[in-house]
């Protein structure tokens, strides 16, 4: 089971650090080796909201979420878009723009590190409404009750998390973004930030909507579906949902990317901070990404997040963590550590829980089995 599903990443990993080797010796094989590790550390909990979504998904999905996801989220998130965010902020034309990231890459970091205020606010925005749309949902299972019980109540007001998200925009853009952090100093960034965060606003409402659709669809198609079936027997007529779940699992798919888009920024700007050789980046960044979407696969299959019922909990309050941080560092430098930790405290938190809560629910029924037991017993003599 392992090996089937991290296959592909231990062999993308030892060619990644072969390539690392052979471009620039130990080095490099070090700088990969430690961006790896860093782009896991920060998207463990990416993995565990990723398998929430995939459950819901196809094997085939699941398949072309190992397959074109990976294309995408490692040429795509990893190589492409650090470059096409050079060339709009420095309005270059893309060979430019490459040109620049492979022969002047001191000048292509300083140009990210300004465009970084734009990709936080978008970001961090996107990751709020998640985050927000969670813990304003009435579950079944609660994690932190005391927190989570009247956050729910409060969810029943409409558009409370939008309400919420654009008075945080607000509040961002008239303090960190009045002295955004540049390479060259500060600088008041306000009308980037509000523009960008209204666009993560924007998308988020627009990919989850139609996601959220389809599937509603795809679930009232899935009641019809025997009697569907039954009478296109007798018509003498093919019926199919395959065109529905199509939809549906596209709009899932599509949220998953944009959802590791969010995710990836802080990995990418942090990846500034170890090198700033973009070859090196895509490498190191990409093995992490090729782990992290093994690692939702796993979780799909081996049925963890049933098992783990917190585990889902502790993986959005690190997005609520992750946007908060995404923020501050429009103004203020955070050290990745400092993200990754987080993000690893509390699903290790949550993990905790569940493996508590699991322990509680087995006493229990092993309480109940010999109380059972004793009364039979007696009722027998």
């Amino acid at each position: 089971m392992v090996l089937k599903t991290f296959g592909w990443s231990f062999a993308v990993t030892a060619l990644g650090l072969v390539a690392a080797v052979l471009i620039d010796g130990w080095t490099a094989f070090g700088i990969v080796l430690i961006l790896s590790i860093l782009e896991i550390s920060l998207s463990f909990d990416n993995a565990v909201v990723n398998a929430g979504i995939l459950k819901k998904m196809s094997p085939f999905w699941q398949k072309i979420f190992l397959t074109i996801g990976i294309l995408i989220a490692v040429f795509g998130m990893r190589l492409v878009f650090p470059v096409v965010i050079v060339a709009v902020s420095a309005s270059l034309g893309p060979i430019e723009a490459v040109d620049l990231a492979l022969n002047n890459p001191t000048r292509y970091e300083e140009l990210v590190t300004d465009a970084h205020p734009s990709i936080a606010a978008f970001g961090g925005m996107f990751l709020l409404m998640i985050f927000l749309d969670f813990i304003f949902e009435d579950r079944d299972i609660k994690w932190l009750g005391w927190l989570e019980r009247p956050l729910a109540k409060l969810g029943k007001v409409d558009m409370l998390s939008v309400c919420i998200a654009l008075i945080v925009l607000l509040a961002s853009s008239l303090t960190f973004a009045k002295n955004a952090h540049l390479h060259a100093g500060h600088a008041d960034k306000a009308e980037t930030v509000l523009l960008a965060g209204v666009a993560g606003l924007v998308t988020y409402l627009v990919v989850g909507g139609l996601s959220s659709f389809f599937e509603n669809r795809l679930e009232e198609e899935e009641e019809r579906e025997h009697e569907a079936e039954e009478e296109a027997r007798r018509s003498g007529k093919e019926v199919s949902a395959v065109a529905l779940a199509g939809k549906a699992a596209f709009f899932m798919f599509l949220y998953l990317e944009v959802l590791d888009a969010s995710f990836s920024f802080d990995g990418v700007i942090g990846a500034f901070a170890i090198t700033n050789d973009i070859v090196l980046m895509a490498l190191g960044l990409g093995i992490g990404a090729m782990y992290v979407r093994s690692l939702t696969v796993y979780l799909v299959r081996q049925g963890t997040l049933d098992d783990y019922v917190y585990l889902e909990h502790g993986a959005h309050y690190a997005i609520g963590a992750l946007a908060a941080i995404l923020l501050i560092t429009i103004q203020y430098q955070i050290n990745e550590v400092i993200t990754g930790l987080v993000g690893v405290v509390l699903i290790a938190w949550s993990f905790w829980s569940s493996v508590r809560r699991n322990k509680a629910l087995a006493e229990a029924e092993g309480k109940a089995d010999a109380s059972g037991d004793k009364s039979e017993v007696s009722s027998g003599v």
